[in-house]
C-alpha cells in the first residue's frame, strides 16, 4: 500500500501527461494502468493508424501517381502484413518511450485496475492507496450497434481492424467520421472494395459542409462507395463474410463484403470504477461532468480526456491533464474552449479545422464573410502532383475577426497549429494576410484564403 499526492487512474495520453506534469510540480504521483501504458492512441490508435496510413499513401502514389511523376512497375506488390509489423513496432516503440518517462519523473506505475474506495483511497486488487488527490483518466471504448458481437473476423471496431494483417477483398465500413474515414482510405488504397455507410447526410458531418463535400467528392472518386443519410438496418454475419442491410428514403439495399467495421462514436469507461459509490457527477449521457480546471463535484477528484465527453482528440487529454496537475498543485490555469481546439483526419487528402463551421457562425449570430483559397493555383502542391482541395476561413464581418480555419488538401494536419494559436489570440483577417508566409509552401494558401476574405485575392 502506498501513500501519494496524487493518483491517476489511466496512463493514456491524458493520464500519464497529468502524472509527468504533477510530480514536474512536486506531487509525489502514481499511475494505475490495468493493460499498457499510452493507452488506446499509442497501442490501438492515433499512433498505429498512422503507420499504417504512411503506407497507404506510399502504395496510392506507386498505383497511381507513377506514371505522372515518371515511375513504372511491371510487377508490384503490396504486402500489408509488413504494413502490420512496422505500425506495431512504432507503436511499441513509443510505449516504450512512456515507460521510461515514468521512471525519469520518479512516477510509481502500479499495474491493475483501479477503482475509488473513497475520495482518497484507489483500490488495485487487494491494496488500497492513500492519495490527497485523484484524476480519472479512463478513457472511452467504441461504441457498438445493440445486439451485434464483435468477433474479430467478420464483425470489427478500430481494435480488431488494427489486429488484421491481411487487407479484406471487400468491407463495409459503418460510420464516416475519423475513424470510418482513415481505415476506409487505408482499405482501398490496399485495393479492398470499400463502401462507407453514414447516418448523417454527409461524411465527416462535424466538418464545414463544404469540406465534407469536397471530402466525398475525392474519396467517391478514389473508388470508395458513399452511402450518406443512410441507416444500418441490420447485420447478417455469414462466419465467413457478411451482409449489411441498409435503408435510405424507405428504399432498401444489400452490401455483401467479407468484413464489417463498426465506427460510430465512444462510450465512457465508468463503469466498476467505484463513482456512484463515492458520488461522483455524471453527464446526461454517462461522461464524468468536470468543470474548468478538470474537477468534478468531489473536492479532491478530478477527470480528463475521453471519459469526460469534451473532445475524444489526445492531444485535448494531453491538455485537460496538465490543467488537472495545474489545479492539484494551486498554479493558476486556462480554461479550454473546446471549439478552438484542433481537429484532424489523417487521409488523403487530409482534413485539418480549428473553430466555427460557417453553419455555426451564423448560428451564433455572426455576420459571417468568408475566403476561400484551392491548392490547384499552389506552387508547392503543384510541384507535389498533390493539389486538389482548399483552405477555407471563416470570419465575423465587423471586425473582421477569425472564427474559424477549415481545410482539405495534402498535409493539411501540419499547417494547423498557426492558425489554431492566431484564433486564440483573436486574431483579424489583416493581421492573417500581413503575416508572411514562407514560399513556396503550402501554408501560403492560409494566407491567400485570408486575402481572399478581404475582397483582395493576390493569386486568383
Amino acid at each position: 500500500m502506498g501513500s501519494y499526492d496524487t493518483i491517476v487512474i489511466g496512463g493514456g495520453p491524458g493520464g500519464y501527461v497529468a502524472a509527468i506534469k504533477a510530480s514536474q510540480l512536486g506531487q509525489k504521483t502514481a499511475v494505475v494502468e490495468k493493460q499498457h501504458l499510452g493507452g488506446i492512441c499509442l497501442n490501438w490508435g492515433c499512433i498505429p493508424t498512422k503507420s499504417l496510413i504512411h503506407n497507404a499513401e506510399v502504395a496510392h502514389l506507386l498505383k497511381h501517381e507513377g506514371k505522372a511523376l515518371g515511375f513504372k512497375f511491371d510487377n508490384l506488390s503490396l504486402d500489408y502484413s509488413v504494413a502490420h509489423k512496422r505500425s506495431r513496432q512504432v507503436s511499441q516503440r513509443l510505449v516504450k518511450g512512456i515507460g521510461f518517462l515514468m521512471k525519469k519523473n520518479k512516477i510509481d506505475v502500479i499495474e491493475g485496475v483501479g477503482k475509488l474506495k473513497s475520495a482518497t483511497e484507489v483500490q488495485v486488487g487487494d491494496e488500497v492507496h492513500q492519495t490527497k488527490n485523484i484524476i480519472i483518466a479512463t478513457g472511452a471504448r467504441a461504441r457498438l450497434i445493440p445486439g451485434m458481437e464483435i468477433n474479430g473476423k467478420t464483425l470489427l471496431t478500430y481494435h480488431q481492424a488494427l489486429e488484421q494483417t491481411e487487407v479484406p477483398e471487400s468491407i463495409v465500413v459503418i460510420g464516416a467520421g475519423a475513424i470510418g474515414m482513415e481505415f476506409s482510405y487505408v482499405f482501398s488504397s490496399y485495393g479492398a472494395e470499400v463502401t462507407l455507410v453514414e447516418l448523417l447526410p454527409r461524411v465527416l458531418p462535424l466538418e464545414d459542409e463544404e469540406i465534407s463535400k469536397e471530402m466525398e467528392k475525392l474519396f467517391g472518386r478514389s473508388g470508395v462507395k458513399i452511402r450518406a443519410g443512410t441507416k444500418v438496418e441490420k447485420i447478417d454475419d455469414h462466419g465467413d463474410s457478411v451482409t449489411v442491410t441498409v435503408s435510405k428514403d424507405d428504399k432498401k439495399e444489400e452490401i455483401k463484403a467479407q468484413m464489417a467495421l463498426i465506427s460510430i462514436g465512444v462510450l465512457p469507461n465508468t463503469e466498476n470504477l467505484g463513482l456512484e459509490e463515492v458520488g461522483v457527477k455524471l453527464t446526461e449521457r454517462g461522461f464524468i461532468d468536470i468543470g474548468d480546471k478538470m474537477e468534478t463535484n468531489i473536492p479532491g477528484i478530478y477527470s480528463i480526456g475521453d471519459v469526460t465527453g469534451k473532445l475524444a482528440l489526445a492531444h485535448v487529454a494531453s491538455a485537460q491533464g496538465i490543467i488537472a496537475a495545474e489545479a492539484i498543485a494551486g498554479h493558476e490555469t486556462r480554461p479550454l474552449n473546446y471549439i478552438n481546439m484542433p481537429r484532424c483526419t489523417y487521409t488523403h487528402p487530409e482534413v485539418a479545422s480549428v473553430g466555427l463551421t460557417e453553419a455555426q457562425a451564423k448560428e451564433q449570430g455572426y455576420s459571417v464573410k468568408v475566403g476561400k483559397f484551392p491548392f490547384q493555383v499552389n506552387g508547392k502542391a503543384l510541384g507535389l502532383n498533390d493539389n486538389n482541395g482548399f483552405v477555407k476561413i471563416v470570419a465575423e464581418e465587423k471586425y473582421n475577426e477569425v472564427l474559424g480555419v477549415h481545410m482539405i488538401g495534402p498535409h493539411v494536419t501540419e499547417m494547423l497549429a498557426g492558425p489554431t494559436g492566431m484564433i486564440g489570440l483573436e486574431t483579424t483577417l489583416e493581421e492573417l494576410a500581413s503575416t508572411v508566409h514562407p514560399h513556396p509552401t503550402l501554408s501560403e494558401v492560409i494566407m491567400e484564403a485570408a486575402h481572399s476574405a478581404l475582397g483582395e485575392p493576390i493569386h486568383m
